[in-house]
């Protein structure tokens, strides 16, 4: 009997014993248009040349490897059209060297903050979001197999008139991300740093830092993504600080043009419980302040939500990474009991307008996409090994609170275009 687990592909190429190993190119300077990079040669001895070629933007350069088969390059695209959700656009680069040659398709843009604000190519945006799994639930369920289930996860979230995804909790097939870039969604990817690991232990942070390289280094050309992330739900001590401020360092060092973030959590203050507060040292080493919360759900009932206001002393944008609630598609009944659409929904509603007050908010992801598997999960009827918290169902059927999210994106397009 043969078994087979199928995750990703593996592809096996043939190439000249000197062949391009990497590259980089991206938008370096927003105000004078400049992209920079470099080209990077295997098995060269120094003075081998590189061509380089942009043909839409007229771009045609003759780069020479130094000894170690670098050669870095930097150009002014003054008519260029930078990469947004409303406008995709991607230009073929074309580079060769010897026998040796590749292409790709590559956005321009800039991400950066300001103060509280988050800023695409120097403008204000709101990150019309949702969590996703790579997991496709319908026609059999499992494992996204194949672009066109890449693809179809990714039109449910254009469905919510979202510009954004967080790909959770772990690198996904870079199917999805290339996708992702062609259909104008911006990616939150992740590193599946989360709960409580072994923190003091070297190999577990070697891992971390290997996984974390590998995310960059395969995407650090993909405009898409704007936001590295760190880490989900880690509890703060000592040691955890030191590890996440040590890998917190090591993206930076990967990559300088990105965001860096982490999915953090919140308590309450000890002399009132209806102040939540976000407080955590890794903070002051990330560029935008994100978090988890289930107020309604894991935390109290949904009347708590309307109780509660928020303190978060940073002056850093405000993204809230995680919220929802269990609800069986088709599972109707009054807005308090529980796994029906209408507490779902209920719950949505007054999540979304506390959200909205809190100062610096400048997006968030709910949880999740679609319904997916967790054999955690075990109420007959209603999870059958499945997490609910789903805004669609695992067959793609639209819940009540679809409908909340949307109406909630609409008007923020609305008002930010971005």
């Amino acid at each position: 009997m043969e078994l087979r687990w199928h995750t990703r592909d593996v592809t096996l190429i043939t190439v000249p014993k000197t062949f391009i190993r990497d590259y980089k190119i991206a938008l370096t300077s927003l105000a004078e248009k400049t992209v920079s990079g470099f080209v990077l040669l295997d098995g060269a001895k120094g003075g081998e040349k590189i061509s380089l070629k942009v043909p839409e933007l007229n771009v045609q350069y003759t780069l020479t490897a130094d000894k170690h088969g670098k050669a870095t390059f930097s150009f002014n695209v003054g008519t260029a059209q930078l990469w947004s959700p409303e406008n995709p656009k991607l230009y073929a680069v074309q580079i060769s060297s010897g026998a040796d040659k590749l292409g790709d398709s590559i956005g321009l843009r800039s991400i950066s903050t300001q103060g509280k604000q988050l800023l695409l190519n120097g403008k204000p945006i709101f990150l019309r979001g949702v969590s996703v799994h790579e997991e496709y639930s319908a026609q059999g369920g499992g494992r996204v197999k194949n672009a066109a289930e890449a693809q179809q996860l990714l039109q449910w979230a254009k469905g919510l008139n979202a510009n954004f995804v967080r790909l959770a909790h772990y690198p996904h097939n870079e199917d999805m991300v290339r996708l992702a870039e062609k259909t104008g969604l911006l990616v939150w990817s992740e590193i599946p740093v989360y709960w409580t690991i072994n923190w003091n232990n070297e190999s577990t942070y070697q891992n971390a830092e290997a996984q974390l390289t590998a995310m960059i280094e395969r995407d650090k050309n993909r405009a898409a993504v704007i936001i590295w992330s760190l880490a989900n739900e880690t509890p703060v001590s000592d040691a955890r600080n030191q590890f996440l401020t040590r890998l917190a360092a090591k993206a930076r060092s990967l990559d300088n043009t990105r965001l860096l973030s982490a999915a953090l959590e919140k308590h309450y203050r000890a002399d009132n419980g209806n102040i939540a507060v976000v407080e955590d040292p890794l903070a002051e080493h990330l560029d935008m302040v994100s978090f988890n919360q289930y107020i309604g759900w894991y935390d109290g009932t949904p009347e708590k939500i309307d109780r509660i206001t928020w303190e978060i002393n940073y002056n850093k944008p405000v993204f809230i990474s995680e919220f929802g609630g269990d609800a069986r598609a088709g599972n109707h009944g009054d807005v308090d009991k529980i796994f029906t659409e209408e507490f779902q929904e209920n719950l949505y509603i007054k999540t979304l307008k506390m959200l909205d007050g809190i100062d610096g908010f400048v997006g968030t992801s709910p949880w999740i996409l679609t319904d997916f598997r967790s054999p955690r999960r075990h109420l007959p009827g209603i999870q059958d090994e499945f997490n609910r918290k789903g805004i669609y169902s695992n067959t793609g059927q639209k819940k009540k609170a679809f409908y909340v999210l949307k109406n909630f994106y609409d008007k923020k397009a609305g008002a930010n275009p971005h």
